[in-house]
């Protein structure tokens, strides 16, 4: 299967770059240069992955991630100039899954759209024992890939899935933001604290009565993060 990129920039040089690079890869790349463009294009394409920029002329990547979030779950990593941990937390915030800082060296690049795709279209059925785990009003079904929250379906990105599956797997376990995004992003964890409490924000809010008061996502303090029944 040929996988569908949507690479959205408004330099044009980088969006050239970033589709010779995955056009080496075997991907199809789908070129835009503002948030609008990439709504556009969404609404004619299938689409497996989008690497967004954030300023951009027309529609900024904020509101086009937004926007995109309304209807689709496809990963989404944001291409950034800046490095400040503060711009990665809005995006992660607004919906993105992932963020890579520009200048990139292609090697990461397509390493941080493989395992993405990877995640997202096998959202780690190698390491599952049994279809279905049950956690109080939470179930989660791998062979349907879907999380049902007293029996309404929630929408998780695979990020949040990945993350949900860890904790309900070993429930009880406290697993600290190292661990989980070495686990769930399986690359060595720098400085993840802020990025993992925002999926987690997030996930409580999918799966939780009241977010404020979880009774499922617990947080350990110091330590990291548990489920109880």
């Amino acid at each position: 299967m040929q996988y569908n990129i949507l690479v959205c920039d408004d330099e044009k040089d980088i969006v050239s770059a970033i589709e010779i690079y995955l056009k080496a890869q075997g991907y199809k790349v789908f070129p835009a240069y503002n948030g609008k463009e990439a709504l556009d294009i969404m609404e004619r394409e299938t689409i497996h992955l989008i690497l967004m920029d954030l300023m951009m002329p027309e529609m900024d990547g904020m509101t086009a991630i937004l926007k995109i979030r309304e209807s689709k779950n496809i990963p989404i990593i944001i291409l950034s100039a800046k490095s400040e941990i503060t711009d990665k937390i809005l995006g992660l915030n607004v919906g993105a899954d992932d963020y890579i800082t520009k200048p990139f060296n292609a090697i990461e690049l397509i390493a941080r759209v493989n395992s993405s795709l990877r995640r997202y279209m096998n959202l780690g059925s190698a390491d599952i024992d049994q279809d279905q785990i049950q956690i109080g009003r939470l179930v989660l079904n791998d062979a349907s890939k879907t999380v049902t929250v007293d029996g309404e379906v929630a929408s998780l990105t695979p990020y949040e899935y990945k993350i949900l599956f860890l904790l309900m797997k070993n429930q009880g376990r406290v697993f600290s933001s190292d661990e989980i995004y070495e686990q769930v992003w399986e690359e060595e964890a720098h400085d993840v604290k802020k990025v993992i409490s925002v999926h987690i924000s997030h996930l409580r809010d999918k799966v939780e009565i009241n977010p404020r008061k979880p009774d499922l996502i617990k947080s350990v303090y110091g330590m990291g993060y548990k489920i109880e029944g």
